[in-house]
């Protein structure tokens, strides 16, 4: 068996030298893990499929930016990088809703309105990562490399096939992960992937004709319209990236609309106040890609393979639809998990990896629910005065039980509460939001009735 990568030759020495780990995937979660490992003592091999993406165009389409938050900036902290990534990042400090016709909706993220997520982009925070992690003694990122097998570590490149030894191997190759797929063929994990009727693609808002944003850069633009919606992030180049959330089919469907005519129509009749801010929409919606939108869970996490532990993280474990905001922040929060529970077993990854999978896997459930679960809010419910009656009741419930009452919001986007814990203080909250509510419309009923009676007499 010493063909194998070299992996499993540490047996029982396992803490007492450093481990050779292999990382498949130089994405967000893998750059960062590097990070994290190598701080350990770790020797970290970082094999990415893609060329250098510090060293080429961006795809086009494929810009999509992020809401980064505390759970992330926490992960950030940890390792010195959260003040050089924030450098380039924009707060936004509440939704602004855009209706058809009419006023404009600023709804703030917190109680007192100065907690704020960050819009930024996903390639400059990728380049940030690479660079830290490439300047980390002890981490070494290796290109154009793809996975084809497992055990042993086989790859793919321009100069043909390459095996490589490693004593370790962690997928953070995201939701179509190929090491998560060679688990699956070896008969070690079971998975399910489960998509919306729903794509993304994106367009841009240009810089206004002073050269300044053209919309409040201080917020989440939201375009919600009951079975689709659009939204857009600030850019710090004055621009805005937006995406459309729509069905796969139907009427107004990303198939439906053919020829610039139509496109133009439909955006003028949906989103009549931004085609002005839009010049290059046509090009960009007949050119731009759709992205699929799905959920992705398996199980377990983890395997020991006859070449040493192999484990997944990030996207590769659980990828998730992206209406909280939360996939990034999910994955960086991961590497902060492994961390705790490689001090906890000695960086045993034998035993490590179990761990991580028993003590993560409740709360990626948790915020994989809440994430499609705020798809619905945001498309269709957010413009609505049910809705927004049940925020202020909930503000005044934060303001009257302050460190009591907290909303779900506040929990998952301005603290590192565990999410299945922030789903089970929701329930019980809400419990105490609805009854308030019953409440209130009895109090209106009974106020309406006094009044109806006034009026007879």
């Amino acid at each position: 068996m010493s063909g194998l990568s070299g992996r499993g030759l540490r047996g029982s020495q396992a803490h007492s030298s450093p481990t050779h780990v292999a990382v498949i995937g130089a994405g967000l979660t893998g750059s960062l893990l590097a990070c994290y490992l190598a701080r350990r003592g770790h020797t970290v091999t970082v094999y990415e499929r893609r060329p250098d993406p510090r060293t080429t165009a961006a795809e086009r389409g494929r810009s999509i930016n992020l809401a980064l938050s505390e759970r992330g900036i926490d992960a950030l902290r940890r390792v010195g990088l959260h003040q050089r990534v924030l450098v380039d990042a924009l707060p936004m400090r509440g939704r602004m809703i855009h209706p058809v016709d009419g006023e404009l909706d600023f709804q703030q993220y917190s109680l007192d309105g100065r907690r704020a997520i960050n819009s930024i982009s996903r390639g400059a925070l990728n380049n940030a990562l690479l660079d830290e992690a490439a300047a980390t003694p002890g981490v070494r990122i290796v290109f154009e490399h793809r996975l084809t097998g497992l055990d042993p570590l086989v790859f793919a490149t321009p100069a043909g096939e390459a095996k490589a030894a490693a004593d370790v191997v962690i997928g953070a190759d995201g939701a179509g992960s190929a090491v998560r797929g060679q688990l699956l063929g070896m008969g070690l994990l079971d998975e399910s992937v489960d998509f919306l009727d729903y794509g993304y693609k994106e367009l841009s808002i240009a810089a206004g004709p002073d050269g300044d944003f053209a919309m409040d850069p201080g917020a989440l633009h939201i375009w919600p319209r009951g079975t689709s919606m659009m939204i857009a992030l600030p850019n710090p180049d004055r621009t805005f990236t937006c995406t459309l959330f729509w069905p796969h089919g139907g009427t107004s469907s990303l198939a439906s609309l053919g020829s610039p005519a139509a496109i133009e129509r439909h955006f003028r009749a949906v989103y009549p106040d931004v085609v002005p801010l839009m010049p290059n929409l046509v090009e960009d919606y007949r050119l731009n890609p759709v992205g699929l939108l799905g959920t992705v869970r398996c199980g377990p996490w983890q395997a020991a393979t006859p070449g040493g532990p192999v484990g997944l993280i990030g996207d590769a474990a659980h990828a998730i639809v992206p209406f909280y905001g939360q996939g990034a922040n999910c994955g960086f929060e991961d590497c902060v998990v492994l961390d705790r529970v490689l001090d906890e077993t000695g960086d045993d990854f034998a035993a490590a990896l179990p761990l991580f999978d028993t003590r993560r896997r409740d709360d990626v459930e948790a915020i994989a629910t809440m994430a499609l679960n705020n798809f619905v809010e945001m498309r269709d419910k957010v413009a609505s005065p049910v809705f927004q009656l049940g925020k202020k009741i909930e503000h005044a419930l934060e303001r009257a039980l302050p460190g009591r009452y907290v909303s779900r919001y506040e929990l998952v986007s301005f603290s590192t509460t565990p999410y299945a814990q922030v789903r089970d203080r929701v329930r019980r909250q809400h419990r105490v939001l609805g009854a308030v509510g019953a409440l209130a419309l009895g109090g209106l009923g009974a106020l309406g009735a006094a009044v109806a009676r006034g009026r007879r007499r």
